[in-house]
């Protein structure tokens, strides 16, 4: 009897002992097609070794024998550019992340690298580097010989890996003096062009403060302090002119950047280029110097050029006319924090917006009070202007639409038990299909019965049932919104960007490698077993 307690007793201790992994980054974080490489993951995996699901069946992680080590291997025809990964084992499965599968080789950082004076040496003034600041007060520095006049570019991901600094470029001479310096440009990331003034060593270092801000004004470091460092002397695509294209028409576009040795290029949607471009359905125009009117829809590329400008471009609209209008600019590489206002014929502002859903980009879901012409204004929060300040301004009417998120990546159920997840449903324009919230890719055990979606929209729940003999599993599943007669499909995503603030300073991230996933995970776990009653004393 005393051994049957015991047994139980240890069973109990185990099952609450155990727990899923835990994984906030990897270094380095990028890997070249068809390589191995060896990473080191951050996070919690006892016990070890746990398993990495990964977005691709061309990326493979192998355990080491130290926990979070991991042998990747990236097969030749993966697909190049970010991707998910999750430590996952019986118990559950860790939020995911992003990593990088890069075209080019990489570079790992070594250290002691901190002294400019002592800097790793690269093997040219092209490179990928991946690294991580180790230690508190850790500068990272990278010597690149340049010939006079040469021009080398150079940034940094760190933010849109979610790592836990707020990165900084600074090119300095061998005597350590400041030459060039960057903080943030689109994102909290940086980005700089550099200008050799004559042949010479230059050092290009980064470093950065803790991410979310803290009162330490000491240079961060530590596990989550990874980063991607690209430095380029190759030629530098930042934009297309237009900045994007209409789809089913060869465009011929103005090429923005440096050490180009073409300035324009012909394109079109069938052969997408190797370069950034926006392709689009609405008809593409760009800025010109004299007034202008929109179509409905249409689309426009301008710049700011003067200190405390605005475009002003008019359109004609009809009463209770829905119109979505949008800048972006940043997404292209813009340095414009664009504000975008809507005024009526007397130049009365019926409408503004500056960020839209957490990022810095505006948008307005706009209804016309009555018919007449109105003007689309565009200009910078920050009253600046210059040839970087570029933008581009979409009016289309607002279409129905459907989206669905979840605010959990995972779930968890007990054999013999339920677990409901509620999923928040945002419907446009009087969607007008029936819809209904179903499940997918479930595992042996599972049930989920459909349910309907309110005409509204708002938050609907689904409950999964697992049986009392559901097998243990750990594995991806999906939610969608299932059109009732069309059976067309709107999958349930999660959010991986965050918007939250403290005091006006922001601590979640608004721009990752990859916003979002469809790929959502459950876990079946058996029952827990009832603690055995302790005998009565007398």
């Amino acid at each position: 009897m005393r051994r049957s307690l015991l047994l139980c007793a240890m069973l109990f201790a185990g099952a609450a002992r155990s727990a899923e992994p835990t994984l906030t980054h990897m270094h380095p974080a990028g890997i070249q097609v068809g390589t191995t490489a060896s990473v080191k993951l951050t996070g919690k995996f006892e016990p070890w070794p746990c398993k990495i699901w990964t977005d691709s069946p061309g990326i493979a992680f192998a355990p080491a024998k130290d926990a979070g080590t991991f042998d990747v291997t990236v097969s030749a025809d993966a697909k190049p550019g970010p991707h998910l990964i999750r430590a996952f084992n019986d118990d559950g499965a860790s939020a995911p992340i992003s990593m990088v599968v890069d075209r080019v080789g990489q570079t790992l950082e070594v250290e002691p690298n901190e002294d400019f004076r002592a800097p790793q040496k690269l093997a040219g003034t092209t490179a990928t580097i991946n690294g991580k600041l180790g230690k508190t007060g850790d500068v990272d520095s990278f010597l690149v010989a340049l010939k006079k006049g040469q021009t080398i570019v150079s940034w940094v991901e760190a933010y849109v890996l979610a790592a836990g600094f707020d990165a900084m470029l600074r090119v300095v001479d061998a005597n350590g003096t400041t030459l060039a310096f960057n903080h943030d440009h689109t994102t909290m990331d940086p980005f700089l062009v550099f200008v050799a003034p004559q042949d010479g060593d230059y050092i290009i270092q980064t470093m950065g403060q803790k991410y979310p801000a803290s009162s330490d004004i000491a240079f961060a470091g530590g596990d989550d302090c990874v980063y991607r460092m690209h430095v380029s002397t190759e030629p530098f695509v930042r934009n297309s002119w237009p900045l994007a294209v209409q789809r089913g028409r060869k465009t011929t576009v103005a090429l923005e950047g440096w050490n180009l040795a073409t300035q324009q290029a012909e394109i079109d949607d069938t052969a997408p280029p190797q370069f950034p471009v926006t392709f689009s359905d609405v008809l593409e125009l760009t800025e010109t110097a004299e007034p202008q009117t929109l179509a409905i829809p249409s689309a426009v590329s301008g710049r700011i050029i003067g200190v405390a400008h605005e475009d002003q471009y008019t359109f004609t609209a009809t009463k209770d006319l829905a119109l979505e209008l949008s800048v972006t600019g940043p997404t292209h590489g813009s340095a414009i924090d664009a504000r975008l206002r809507v005024l009526n014929k007397e130049g009365k502002e019926l409408a503004s917006n500056d960020d839209s859903g957490g990022s810095s980009e505006p948008k307005l879901v706009w209804t016309a009070p009555a018919d007449g012409t109105y003007t689309a204004a565009v200009g910078d929060l920050t009253q600046r202007g210059g040839d970087a300040f570029f933008y581009r301004l979409q009016i289309t009417t607002v279409t129905p639409g459907a989206t669905a998120t979840i605010a959990a990546a995972s779930a968890k159920i007990e054999a013999g038990k339920t677990a409901e997840l509620k999923v928040t449903v945002t419907l446009t324009k009087a969607f007008p299909a029936k819809l209904r919230l179903i499940a997918s890719n479930l595992p042996e055990g599972i049930t989920a019965a459909e349910v309907d979606v309110p005409e509204k929209g708002g938050e609907v729940a689904i409950v999964l049932t697992a049986t009392p003999a559901a097998p243990r599993c750990s594995q991806p599943f999906s939610l969608a919104l299932h059109e009732v007669e069309s059976g067309k499909l709107h999958p349930v995503a999660f959010q991986m960007i965050s918007t939250t603030e403290d005091n006006g300073v922001p601590k979640g991230y608004r721009q990752l490698l990859l916003n979002s996933t469809e790929q959502l995970w459950l876990t079946i776990t058996p029952p827990v077993p009832t603690p055995p009653a302790t005998p009565a004393t007398k």
